[in-house]
């Protein structure tokens, strides 16, 4: 059972939901998963990203790893600073959520003197962006000034890092069904009654060639009913960001898998969550504009995306080792005292073990220009699942 709405969100939700109807009708009565989704999620004023709502953190609707403890974020500076010492270049972050991430991030390359020319931040959400703004005006002032936030991605292309956390995960996707040995696009329609609900149709060329492209022959072993999604906008987002990436880095953090084993025959009812006060639940026509929609990340096509646009894919691993071989342990035991350490310790387990994000979220460098080994993927390698 989800929380009830509050009023002002009931009102929300209406207004999403009546801006929906008028897509629907405006359509012929059929709206594509995708469409509906960055509705839900992106709509000017009304959409989840862009209106205000808290989000983040233990009274929002999901916690990120920078928001359960700064060794995240300090982890995460140890792989950017030696980019940015051979690029004397800036770091752009896509989506800050709460500023965590930038604070710690700041506050470790600070230490060890290899702060960036700045630090941009690129956010859809005016609500974010003021929470950033009040959190990262708290850091000295010599690190506040770094700090600039963009409306759009830079013209130029930049040096240095480009970060990603937990934002492949929001672009919109198609959603499918085998049905009878067919594939049918899995879109959204009004019942009788009003109420928005699934509904099929055939698919258009691009969903075709994706799951050929997917499947091929196994789509044979795949049982009647099968469900999943695809989000064809990875391409067209990694390209972008390549034009964004002069010489350095881009490093994705998001729960996901490769190819193989994101669409395995036994994930019959695909990876698609919501998320609403600290709850995840697989239906995405309530709480419209007040909840995350989110699905899993299929790795391989960031991969393929990467190579098509100009840039090498320079590691793939677990959050868990990824963190691991940049000093997280170290970390934990440099706390000033017991207390601090048995804290930190448990922020570092629920970073890095199995049932928490350790093995669900995987980490991915894209780079350009930049052959040295990335540290952070010294204890794992696994490009070949790709």
């Amino acid at each position: 059972m989800l929380p009830a709405l509050s009023p002002d969100e009931q009102r929300h939700g209406e207004a999403v939901a009546a801006l929906i109807r008028a897509e629907l009708a405006a359509g012929g009565g059929w709206l594509s998963f995708e469409r509906f989704m960055e509705l839900a999620l992106y709509a000017p004023g009304l959409g989840y990203y862009s209106a205000g709502s808290w989000k983040l953190g233990a009274g929002g609707d999901f916690v990120t790893a920078p928001e359960i403890s700064e060794l995240f974020g300090r982890c995460v500076a140890a792989q950017c600073a030696p980019v940015l010492r051979a690029t004397r270049g800036e770091v752009l972050e896509l989506g800050a959520g709460s500023g965590s991430l930038a604070a710690a991030i700041l506050t470790a390359l600070d230490e060890a003197g290899a702060l960036p020319e700045r630090y941009a931040i690129l956010e859809v959400s005016g609500d974010l962006a003021a929470r950033q703004r009040a959190r990262l005006d708290a850091l000295p002032a010599h690190l506040r000034a770094r700090v600039v936030w963009l409306e759009r991605l830079p013209q130029t292309p930049l040096r240095g890092v480009i970060l990603a956390n937990e934002v492949a995960d929001a672009l919109p996707v198609r959603r499918f069904r085998l049905r009878g040995g067919a594939l049918q696009e899995l879109g959204v329609a009004l019942t009788p009654a009003g109420t928005l609900q699934d509904a099929e149709r055939a698919p258009d060329a691009a969903l075709a060639e994706a799951w050929a492209a997917m499947f091929g022959a196994r789509a044979r072993s795949l049982p009647d009913g099968y469900t999943s999604e695809v989000s064809l906008r990875v391409g067209p987002w990694i390209a972008t960001l390549a034009e964004c990436l002069e010489r350095g880095s881009v490093l994705l953090f998001d729960y996901g898998l490769p190819r193989s084993h994101y669409y395995h025959a036994q994930r019959v009812a695909g990876t698609l969550r919501c998320h609403f006060r600290q709850r995840a639940h697989d239906d995405p026509f309530v709480n419209l504009g007040v909840q995350d929609i989110t699905a899993w990340v299929d790795f391989t096509r960031v991969a393929e995306a990467a190579s098509l646009a100009g840039l090498e894919v320079s590691g793939f691993a677990t959050q868990a080792a990824f963190l691991l071989a940049l000093g997280l342990e170290r970390a934990v035991a440099a706390a000033a005292d017991a207390v601090s350490r048995a804290r930190l310790a448990g922020e570092a387990r629920r970073l890095v073990m199995s049932e928490e994000m350790g093995e669900t979220f995987k980490v991915m460098a894209l780079t350009r220009g930049y052959a040295a080994p990335l540290a952070g993927f010294t204890l794992q390698d696994l490009r070949r699942q790709l």
